[in-house]
C-alpha cells in the first residue's frame, strides 16, 4: 500500500479563520502574508515602521507579477490578493480582531516572548497564536502568553508561496482541537501539514542543519568546492538544490544561530558550528542577502562559484 499523504491522515475541522495578521514583514513574514492573501484571506502585514512594511508589499507584488509573467497566476488574482492585503506599522491597528496572528520576526527568544505579551493583551483569548520560528522552543515562546493552550508553531519554508511544506509543531499545552484547526488552515493554504512535538529542531530544522554543517566541513576540509558538493546532492540524491546553497539562501547568520541553540538544547557536538562557518558570519558573507556566501549572488541569481 502506498503512503498516505500527510495531509489526509488527520480528521479536520472547518477552518473559520478570515483575518489574519502577519508580523514581520521581511522575506519570510511577506511570503506567508502572500499566501494567506492568495488563499482569500484578509491579511495585514505588520512591521516597526512604514519603510519595511512598504518594502515587504513591493516583494509580494513583485513575487506575484513573477507569477502572472510566467503563466502560473491570473492577472486578476494577483490585483485580488493585493486588494486583500493591508499594512500596519502600529501593533493594534495590526491584530485587534484577527482570528489569527503569524509572528515571523528574527529569530530571539526574547524578542518574540515580548512581542507576543503585547499581542496577548490585544487579542481575544479564542485567536490561534503562532509562531514562524525554525527552532526555538514552543513552550519557551508560549510562556508569554495567556492562554497557552491556542498557541503553536507554524513553520514556513523559504519561499513560503512555492514551498508545499508546512511543519505544525504542538506544544506541551497546545489542545488537540488547535491542532486540527491549524491542520485545517494549512489545507486551505494548499500546504502539505506534518504534525512535529517541540523538540529543538522540530524535525525540518534539525535534519537540514545536521546535513548542512557537514557540507560546511567538507568545504572548511577541502573535500571538495561547494559546487561539485552542492551537484552531488541535487544529482546524486535528486534534492532540489544543495545544503552550500540552501544555507546562502537561508542566511549563514541563521544557520550560526540555530547551530548554536541545538548545540547548547540537543547535542554540542553534533550540532557544533563549524570555525568556518563563523568566520564567514563574521566577515559578513552571510550568503543571498549580502551578495556572498559559498557562493556570489547578482540581482538574487548566482553569479559564480
Amino acid at each position: 500500500m502506498g503512503m498516505v499523504p500527510p495531509c489526509l491522515r488527520y480528521k479536520v475541522k472547518e477552518a473559520l479563520m478570515q483575518k489574519v495578521a502577519v508580523l514581520g514583514a521581511g522575506a519570510m513574514g511577506s511570503g506567508i502574508a502572500q499566501v494567506f492573501a492568495q488563499a482569500g484571506f484578509a491579511t495585514c502585514l505588520f512591521d516597526l515602521n512604514e519603510s519595511l512594511v512598504q518594502k515587504g508589499r513591493a516583494n509580494i507584488e513583485a513575487m506575484l507579477s513573477k507569477g502572472v509573467a510566467r503563466g502560473k497566476l491570473a492577472a486578476e488574482e494577483k490585483e485580488a490578493a493585493l486588494a486583500r492585503l493591508s499594512l500596519a506599522w502600529e501593533l493594534e491597528k495590526a491584530v485587534v480582531g484577527v482570528d489569527c496572528v503569524v509572528e515571523a520576526v528574527p529569530e530571539q527568544l526574547a524578542l518574540k516572548q515580548s512581542l507576543f505579551q503585547q499581542v496577548s493583551a490585544l487579542v481575544s483569548e479564542s485567536t490561534l497564536l503562532a509562531t514562524n520560528t525554525s527552532s526555538l522552543s514552543i513552550a519557551e515562546l508560549a510562556q508569554a502568553v495567556p492562554a497557552p493552550q491556542r498557541f503553536l508553531g507554524l513553520h514556513f519554508f523559504n519561499p513560503p508561496p512555492l514551498m508545499q511544506l508546512l511543519e505544525v509543531v504542538r506544544g506541551p499545552q497546545t489542545t488537540d482541537e488547535v491542532v486540527e484547526h491549524a491542520l485545517a488552515l494549512a489545507q486551505r493554504l494548499g500546504k502539505t501539514p506534518i504534525v512535529v512535538r517541540d523538540a529543538p529542531g522540530f524535525a525540518s530544522s534539525r535534519l537540514g542543519l545536521a546535513l548542512g554543517l557537514e557540507a560546511i566541513r567538507m568545504v572548511e576540509e577541502g573535500v571538495a568546492s561547494p559546487a561539485d558538493i552542492d551537484t552531488a546532492m541535487v544529482l546524486g540524491y535528486r534534492h532540489p538544490m544543495g545544503p552550500l546553497q540552501l544555507t546562502d539562501l537561508i542566511g549563514l547568520d541563521v544557520r550560526l544561530h540555530i547551530s548554536e541553540y541545538l548545540a547548547a538544547t540537543l547535542d554540542e557536538k553534533r550540532f557544533a558550528p563549524p570555525a568556518l562557518l563563523r568566520q564567514m558570519v563574521a566577515e559578513g558573507k552571510l550568503g543571498k542577502k549580502s551578495g556572498q556566501g559559498f557562493y556570489r549572488w547578482t540581482d538574487g541569481k548566482i553569479k559564480d562559484a
